[in-house]
């Protein structure tokens, strides 16, 4: 499954770290302002270990719980020179190359789901090859209120069991801050319907009946390859605060690749940071995504709009947009508070999207830099939707 729509939201283990670490307590206490934090643990250890308890807020899947283990690897070379120039420095971040990092995580919900997997984020040769992939297994409930065009009168709960498979390699274009290599995604899924009876009104056509039937009760792999573009001028990777980051995928489902329905994929994200002063910065996300097909597409293939306030998958259709912004006030150096707003939109004809009409949510939230040297925040946001309010646990960007 598209491991986006279960997106799991996760706060850093501090008493797991001070428990599973062999490490003295002054790597918890940062040497430049005195506060905690966990920069030198992770900087002085080349494979630094960072133990995540996981609290799923997701409202979609009955909130959770899990627990992830990351991995933070370095070569000696780059941890000496890292130690060197970032130690003692106000602004460290800028002398950081990004460093490799690898978890493993497993999580259960409330209404019965459960996850789990593993995955990679390398930096190579300075940062000029980067590659990104992962592969888990699951079990997710989920309610649907659409099925491809076909807007249901009431939810349906499908159970979706699924092996999830994504790998990408990007290679820097000359000097550009510029990205591009091939991506590759691989589902295989098998839908279990409940209450299928329940759903359809007697108006329904009886074949329009018989094929969500057996669309919702099918064996289905969907197989993709394409590329991924990337312009990528952040100054941190974890918690950006200036600079901009523009992503374009495009993947093709093929019966000659193993999937089982031919489809194209488009998604596209542009994330802008803004630095107004020493205390006020700001952001605004940009992002779509777009299918074409001439047959029905399993739920979990479908885009669903992804904004905070907004249960997963609850929104579904061929085209999907979102425009979020947030505020961010730096009250000390170490902690901050945000103000955030988004609206999106769901249409099957991409000429009618944004004529249709949009879907807000607003809210609020504040962050801990718990890794000066990483510029890594984290903290709790609080989103209202248009059906209900949402906490969030945020480590590093909300996007």
């Amino acid at each position: 499954m598209d491991m986006k729509r279960y997106r799991l939201y996760s706060l850093p283990g501090i008493l797991l770290g001070f428990l599973a670490a062999p490490a003295a307590a002054s790597q918890f206490t940062d040497p430049f302002d005195g506060k905690f934090d966990m920069s030198g643990y992770l900087s002085e250890n080349a494979f630094g270990f960072l133990p995540v308890p996981i609290i799923i807020s997701e409202p979609a899947v009955d909130q959770g719980l899990g627990l992830m283990g990351m991995f933070f690897h370095e070569d000696e070379e780059a941890a000496a020179e890292r130690k060197k120039m970032m130690a003692e420095s106000e602004t460290p971040t800028r002398y950081l190359l990004p460093p490799s990092v690898s978890a493993v995580a497993a999580a259960y919900t409330g209404n019965e789901s459960w996850m789990l997997g593993g995955g990679h984020f390398g930096f190579y040769r300075e940062g000029r090859i980067r590659y990104q992939g992962g592969a888990g297994y699951g079990d997710i409930n989920l309610d649907y209120y659409s099925i491809g065009d076909v807007v249901l009168p009431k939810p349906i709960s499908l159970k979706t069991e699924a092996l999830f498979v994504s790998n990408t390699l990007k290679f820097r274009l000359g000097e550009l801050p510029l990205f591009l290599g091939p991506t590759q995604t691989y589902i295989e899924a098998e839908l279990s319907p409940g209450g299928l009876a329940d759903i359809f009104p007697p108006n329904i056509p009886d074949d329009v009946v018989d094929g969500l039937t057996d669309l919702l009760s099918a064996d289905v792999t969907t197989s993709g390859v394409g590329f991924e573009l990337e312009f990528d001028l952040r100054d941190n990777i974890f918690s950006p605060t200036k600079g901009f980051a523009y992503t374009l995928d495009y993947l093709a489902y093929r019966d000659s690749i193993g999937s089982d329905i031919d489809y194209d994929r488009w998604e596209f994200e542009g994330l802008n940071y803004f630095k107004f002063s020493e205390y006020w910065r700001g952001a605004v996300r940009l992002g779509g995504e777009s299918v074409d097909s001439d047959d029905p597409l399993p739920p979990f293939a479908m885009p669903a709009l992804d904004m905070r306030g907004i249960p997963a998958a609850r929104y579904q259709a061929e085209n999907v947009a979102v425009i979020e912004g947030e505020v961010t006030w730096q009250f000390t150096p170490r902690w901050s508070a945000l103000a955030f707003a988004g609206a999106g939109w769901i249409e099957n004809d991409s000429d009618e999207l944004f004529g249709s009409s949009s879907l807000v949510s607003r809210g609020a939230g504040f962050r801990y830099q718990i890794a000066r040297q990483y510029g890594m925040h984290v903290g709790i946001d609080v989103a209202r939707g248009p059906e209900d309010t949402v906490w969030y646990i945020q480590v590093g960007s909300a996007w």
